[in-house]
């Protein structure tokens, strides 16, 4: 079974790529790195492939016809990293607002403490933000308390983008059933990992916004957050996520 993988989506991400290549794979945990990429038409593939030679058998990309989403980018990256036995499975963005070295403390919550699910927390001590407006900071800050009042879970960082998974969570939830692709992605999967009974911690963060690159968020994608927390909600009620557990437990270990 091979141990950590890293997932980055990127469309249009040319500014970044080679730095955050760099800078992931200089961790000393040793991760390697798959890049999916939505066919950016600034080149931002060609030059993942330009560093092949020097990472082999540690950089990877998969390439897509187009611009998917972000929520189908992770779960192409999850079944990719499913198929081949990765056992710690990372979320990511390319522009540095999720920061590498952090990668190695998310990591060791999983890896030496135990932990499912290690969420890397804007939020768990404080509002740890760089470099984003105050009416920004308090929209993200609101909307996971938001998320926390209608869903129940007890995370302070309900949204964050910013994780690593044991292979057992992936390999629990239904990939296929996920609903969400853009913004509610991350506050579905938090929700049903949580539901499953899976352990989960947060692990303080300094978010940066990206000062290279254009930003993805836009109206639509928090439209699809505000709503979707409360389909996620009511669909809740109609599920038995204890029973699933255990029949996923059954199907693995036939």
């Amino acid at each position: 079974m091979k141990d950590s993988l890293v997932i980055i989506p990127t469309y249009n991400e040319k500014e970044n790529i080679a730095e955050i290549i760099h800078a992931v794979l200089a961790q000393p945990s040793g991760f390697e790195l798959l890049i999916v990429d939505d066919n950016s038409p600034d080149g931002t593939a060609d030059i993942v492939k330009g560093l092949f030679s020097e990472y082999p058998d540690r950089l990877h990309i998969e390439e897509r016809t187009g611009k998917l989403g972000l929520g189908t980018a992770y779960i192409h990256g999850f079944r990719w990293a499913l198929a081949r036995h990765y056992e710690y499975i990372f979320e990511m963005d390319a522009d540095f607002s999720h920061p590498p070295e952090s990668l190695n403390e998310l990591y060791n919550a999983c890896k030496k403490d135990g932990y499912d699910v290690a969420i890397g927390s804007r939020y768990v001590t404080g509002v740890n933000v760089v470099n984003w407006p105050m009416s920004r900071v308090m929209l993200s800050f609101f909307a996971s308390y938001y998320v926390r009042i209608v869903t129940g879970m007890p995370f302070r960082d309900t949204t964050a983008g910013f994780k690593c998974y044991r292979r057992k969570v992936l390999e629990t939830i239904d990939l296929e059933k996920i609903r969400f692709m853009g913004y509610a992605f991350q506050i579905e999967m938090k929700f049903l990992a949580w539901k499953f009974g899976f352990k989960i911690t947060e692990v303080p963060i300094i978010f940066t916004d990206r000062t290279k690159g254009k930003s993805k968020m836009s109206g639509g994608i928090i439209k699809e957050a505000v709503l979707g927390v409360m389909q996620i909600k009511v669909s809740s009620l109609f599920r038995s996520y204890r029973k699933e557990h255990e029949d996923g437990l059954e199907q693995q270990v036939a």
